[in-house]
């Protein structure tokens, strides 16, 4: 061989070599921050390269934002046996329109457990899928009776603290014997109202969310003159109270699936998300703020971090197109393949720029009837543009399938007797 073709050979071989040897397997407990971020993203954790792990978006929290994750071996989420049941019975009942997008015979379940990635319709089944899961991961009831919403000011931390109930009833999707209630026109029934302060204490909402497409049924309680009135339907885009979060981003996504006029399916990836999140992340009876909210990261600016454990999650990437009504263009959202809920998403400003980051926290939770649920441990909604931000950050334990509530407990009269103060949870 050429002596001067050996060396560069060589010389190709040695990079190469250094290169594999350089990179390592990382051990649970390494923690990514913007100082080791370069370092790291060619080291595996699981396997897999921390960089292949990384949204473009998530990196650059990490890296102009102050996030850390700390890693955690991936490990299965339990799922209820009888949400696999359902969907063995049902899925095969369930038909999409293309030209609508509008599915029929839905009933309880995974609305598609089964989807070619090369179906040009994918994209909107796996919005059904997140939509229509079916008792699991949302439950038949979700009773989440204290949560608080932390208003972070990017440089100066929190601002104010808000305490909240929520309560929601499906209609639809139940695996509880009967997978319909009703005539099958309402997909679930919520109650949404305030605890803290005083001067909000009794505002809140019920809301009827129906299966066909129309525009939620949404009555107020109004504390001044003491009665509920009727809010315009259109208010689903619309910021929830004062805070950062759309009514249409709980959880990155709330909104019925055809709210939205296109998705379009960008792959099928791995990435860093939280799907066994710390347990007790609000301790109500700590004044130093950091040990009441020991799940974000309050030790300096921007304040607005989850301090939680990331694992490795398959999701789908899907790509939404706003309605021309929205305050945004488009949103890029990230929903695990297994589970069906969202760990991250991104939304865009009308030129085309990211503009906020929702980051939600999820652990499986042991419903009150012995089955398995999801829960939303934790839920970020960024402002970049404002250097703000709203954190959802769970109370006291919240019940799912809590036996002896019925859609009677979740009504409209309820909502009133939250408002007035007479209002006992069950």
């Amino acid at each position: 061989m050429n002596p001067k073709l050996f060396r560069s050979f060589a010389a190709v071989a040695l990079a190469a070599f250094g290169a594999v040897a350089a990179a390592a397997e990382l051990a649970p407990g390494t923690v990514i921050d913007k100082g080791n971020i370069d370092k790291v993203k060619s080291d595996t954790f699981e396997g897999k390269t921390i960089g292949s792990m990384l949204p473009e978006k998530l990196e650059i929290l990490i890296r102009s934002q102050g996030l850390k994750m700390t890693l955690r071996r991936s490990e299965p989420v339990p799922k209820d046996a009888r949400w696999i049941e359902a969907t063995k019975k049902y899925a095969g009942d369930v038909k999409l329109d293309p030209k609508t997008r509008q599915i029929s015979g839905y009933k309880a379940g995974l609305a598609f457990p089964n989807v070619d990635m090369s179906d040009p319709n994918a994209a909107v089944k796996f919005m059904w899928n997140a939509d229509r899961a079916g008792g699991y991961p949302r439950g038949n009831l979700q009773d989440y009776p204290l949560f608080a919403f932390l208003f972070i000011d990017g440089d100066k931390g929190i601002e104010r603290v808000q305490h909240w109930a929520l309560i929601r009833y499906f209609m639809t999707g139940r695996i509880d014997g009967q997978p319909v209630l009703g005539d099958g026109s309402v997909h679930y029934n919520q109650l949404l109202f305030a605890h803290y302060p005083y001067d909000i204490r009794g505002l809140g909402t019920f809301t009827v969310r129906y299966n066909d497409g129309r525009p939620d049924e949404i009555s107020a309680y109004i504390k001044s003159v003491r009665r509920t009135r009727r809010l315009s339907g259109g208010a689903w885009a619309d910021p929830i109270g004062g805070t950062d979060q759309l009514a249409d981003e709980i959880e990155v996504m709330s909104a019925y699936p055809l709210w939205y006029p296109q998705y379009k399916l960008l792959g099928k990836r791995w990435m860093l998300g939280v799907a066994h999140s710390k347990a007790s992340p609000w301790n109500e009876n700590e004044k130093d703020q950091q040990k009441a909210f020991p799940n974000v990261d309050l030790s300096g600016p921007p304040y607005w971090n989850p301090k939680d454990e990331w694992e490795p999650r398959e999701v789908y990437v899907i790509e939404a197109t706003m309605p021309q009504e929205h305050p945004y263009s488009r949103k890029v959202m990230y929903l695990d393949a297994d589970t069906w809920v969202f760990y991250f998403g991104e939304a865009y400003d009308k030129k085309g720029d990211f503009w906020k980051a929702s980051i939600f926290n999820m652990r499986p939770l042991k419903t009150q009837d012995g089955g398995w649920s999801i829960i939303s441990n934790q839920g970020h909604t960024i402002d970049l543009k404002r250097r703000h931000a709203t954190i959802f950050v769970q109370g006291k334990p919240s019940r799912f399938n809590t036996p002896g509530v019925g859609a009677k407990d979740v009504s409209l009269s309820v909502l009133e007797a939250a408002g007035q103060g007479t209002f006992v949870a069950k």
